[in-house]
């Protein structure tokens, strides 16, 4: 059912955080580690490029709520993370990682939950939260300089981008409804491909990316990527119940923004998604 921020007012006291919203579909909460200093393969990562935690709230005609979301934790943090989730009912459908060579150690567990009361599963997962390092929220900051060439990767990928935090953002969702369990998903949650892009002078960047994928597309996604220069971090499911049933490959590259995006673009044609311009 399509919402407004005011409906989640509860959700957002409980988080301590306000959000946004998503094609007028989800409520959507970004929580960034910006209390990480992560390196990887010598690039200091920035918390919009792969350290971002994300929580989604969709309301359903028959009352109950679903959330999905996608968060960052140390490997120090995990095991009492996943405790406190069990103790709220909410439930963890991946854990894996997005980037190589990291240091210090990091995860990202997926977690989901359906219910009637979006504040009591609010409640869970803001308990889990207080058993991290997650900081509270920051002052909204002037936008950041981006060093690359954002016209050229927009021509590359064939979608126009976005800024977030110094760091340029290519999306495109899945054509095909996608339905998890017994309910059908809002376009693009659990099912999006994105390409981010930190720039680290020179008109290169630091690519960290996610593609979406069929079971029948993920040969040719691994194939295109490595082509491109690509290196290959996990492939992995977010969901357990949806159909059709998909399948993520993350990836990591580090050279010009442009000529990257251009190998990319094979691993964007290989599926079957469409932009989101930004």
């Amino acid at each position: 059912m399509p919402t407004t921020p005011s409906g989640w007012t509860c959700v957002a006291d409980v988080l301590g955080r306000t959000g946004d919203m998503k094609r007028n579909l989800m409520y959507h909460t970004g929580l960034p580690r910006r209390d990480l200093v992560a390196v990887s393969h010598g690039v200091v990562v920035e918390p919009a490029l792969a350290l971002g935690s994300h929580v989604a709230f969709v309301r359903y005609a028959d009352g109950g709520a679903l959330l999905m979301g996608d968060v960052v934790v140390t490997e120090g943090e995990l095991q009492q993370f996943t405790d406190v989730l069990h103790e709220h009912g909410i439930e963890q459908t991946a854990i894996h990682k997005h980037l190589l060579a990291q240091i210090p150690d990091v995860w990202w567990v997926h977690v989901h939950a359906h219910g009637h009361d979006p504040v009591v599963i609010a409640r869970g997962l803001r308990a889990a939260f207080d058993r991290t390092g997650t900081p509270s929220p920051a002052p909204s900051g002037l936008p950041r300089p981006i060093d690359v060439d954002t016209t050229g990767i927009d021509a590359a990928l064939g979608v126009k981008g976005s800024a977030d935090d110094g760091i340029y953002k290519s999306t495109f969702v899945r054509r095909e409804t996608v339905i998890d369990g017994d309910l059908v998903l809002p376009s693009g949650l659990g099912s999006t491909t994105a390409f981010n892009f930190q720039p680290v002078g020179g008109g290169r960047a630091a690519i960290n990316g996610d593609c979406a994928m069929i079971a029948g597309e993920v040969q040719d996604v691994l194939m295109a990527l490595r082509r491109a220069g690509a290196e290959l971090v996990e492939l992995y499911s977010h969901g357990l119940w949806d159909e059709p049933r998909l399948f993520f490959i993350h990836f990591w590259a580090v050279g010009d923004g442009v000529g990257l995006a251009r190998g990319l673009r094979a691993a964007v044609d290989a599926t079957n998604v469409v932009p989101v311009g930004g």
